[in-house]
């Protein structure tokens, strides 16, 4: 198991973010639950501290990840989440849209970015599988 960490704000405001994917679609899933805590656990957080994150939410739009990497993995991570039910809603890929706009991508390149990344976490690729696409 990961050390246990302080997570910093970007990282709560990922974890929120997270949280709120999960819930757009009105159907939250037990594995969207297990998917958020499981992504928690990847990065050192025990389930103790996500709950806190949770509890005393800060604002998660003025937390934008500033690197390409960092945005990719919290893209991915959200996608995980969309994908965790094995459904993703209209509201879902909305909101994925909303975010990668949001994180800095270009307006005429958003849809096929969400098309590469449900279709990615589909295909059960991993975020080093997605890297190394980005970079070949």
């Amino acid at each position: 198991m990961n050390e246990i960490i302080e997570p910093t704000e970007n990282l709560k405001a990922h974890f929120l973010r997270l949280y709120q994917m999960a819930l757009c679609d009105d159907n939250f899933s037990p594995l969207e639950l297990k998917a958020l805590y499981k992504s928690a656990e990847e990065r050192g957080i025990s389930p103790k501290k996500l709950d806190e994150i949770l509890l005393n939410p800060i604002n998660s739009k003025i937390v934008i990840p500033e690197n390409i990497e960092e945005k990719i993995d919290y893209l991915y991570d959200l996608t995980v989440m969309i994908w965790a039910d094995g459904i993703v809603s209209p509201n879902e890929r909305t909101s994925l849209e909303k975010y990668v706009l949001m994180f800095g991508f270009m307006e005429e390149n958003v849809l096929q970015i969400v098309d590469y990344l449900i279709d990615s976490v589909k295909e059960g690729k991993s975020k080093t599988d997605i890297f190394n696409d980005l970079k070949n």
